[in-house]
């Protein structure tokens, strides 16, 4: 089933991000993981490229696992990086063989040593043109509410955000965020600016307070006040930051969907007991029983 045809539905939507291993040793580990995921019956799951497309041979076997065992509609993730026309035709042909009619196109992250003028495809937009020629694809791409790092401003950004969507792009995912008051502002924006496609909002729920600021220096992500209490005061306790992260991203949550914003994307890093924890504390809203009042 092809996302757009999800987000359109005009009900709530909740869907799971999970990533690849780095190695084969862990590959059968992390499938469980996602096995225990995909038992939930999210919406949708996808499935990252890894930096540097490194882990790109497992991103289609885990997304057509999805599939085939649980009916669980997957979005395979797909990057500029490492990639000339014709290994992006490849790796098409390989998504479009497993049954996979969803692909997130994204520019990716450089390996290290690296830089742009090596690459033959620099911008996602440049993708997604391959992409829409390539076949009957769903195509997806990200945004970023706060902005891209790159950018020189934020007219820029909703500038290439827009070429982005107008080669092809159906549906955007949001970089994480931890304020809503910055996607609500965002999504004016772009709105003003011509953007209609469904924005599926992009949340992070932090277990972990170390990891906080490995996501603010690689994103610029701000936080509020709120948010950098909890780690203040719960972030050395794993436990206690794993039930206090849950619970504000649950919070994020129903803020999001009571204002409008219908799809929520989590991602889980691979944890199962995030996921069920999450879609308990939502099982009235994001639901059967909210499907079928809506």
């Amino acid at each position: 089933m092809k996302i757009i045809d999800i987000l359109k539905s005009g009900r709530p939507t909740l869907s799971y991000e999970v990533f690849p291993p780095k190695t084969d040793a862990a590959y059968e580990p992390l499938l469980e993981n996602v096995r225990e995921i995909a038992t939930l019956h999210p919406d949708f799951m996808s499935v990252t490229y890894g930096a540097g497309g490194g882990t790109s041979e497992y991103t289609v076997a885990i997304a057509d696992a999805i599939q085939m065992e649980f009916q669980v509609p997957a979005l395979a993730h797909f990057t500029c990086v490492s990639s000339n026309r014709a290994t992006i035709q490849a790796q098409l042909k390989k998504i479009k063989d497993a049954g996979i009619e969803n692909v997130l196109a994204l520019r990716g992250d450089l390996p290290e040593g690296t830089d742009w003028s090596q690459a033959e495809f620099k911008y996602a937009s440049d993708l997604v043109e391959i992409i829409r020629e390539a076949g009957d694809f769903c195509i997806g791409g990200a945004c970023y509410p706060e902005g891209h790092t790159e950018s020189a401003n934020s007219r820029e950004d909703i500038k290439n955000l827009k070429r982005k969507v107008d080669a092809g792009c159906q549906f955007l995912t949001t970089q994480m965020f931890f304020d809503n008051n910055i996607l609500y502002n965002f999504l004016y924006k772009i709105r003003e600016q011509g953007i209609t496609v469904p924005v599926v909002a992009g949340i992070m729920p932090v277990t972990n307070g170390k990891q906080i600021a490995r996501i603010c220096k690689l994103s610029g992500t701000y936080l509020p006040a709120r948010f950098k209490a909890i780690v203040d005061k719960f972030g050395d306790d794993p436990k206690a930051m794993t039930q206090a992260g849950i619970a504000y991203a649950t919070d994020q949550i129903i803020d999001l969907i009571a204002n409008g914003v219908n799809g929520i994307h989590v991602y889980s890093m691979n944890k199962p007991e995030v996921a069920r924890q999450i879609q308990a504390n939502l099982s009235h809203i994001v639901g059967p029983d909210a499907k079928t009042l809506c």
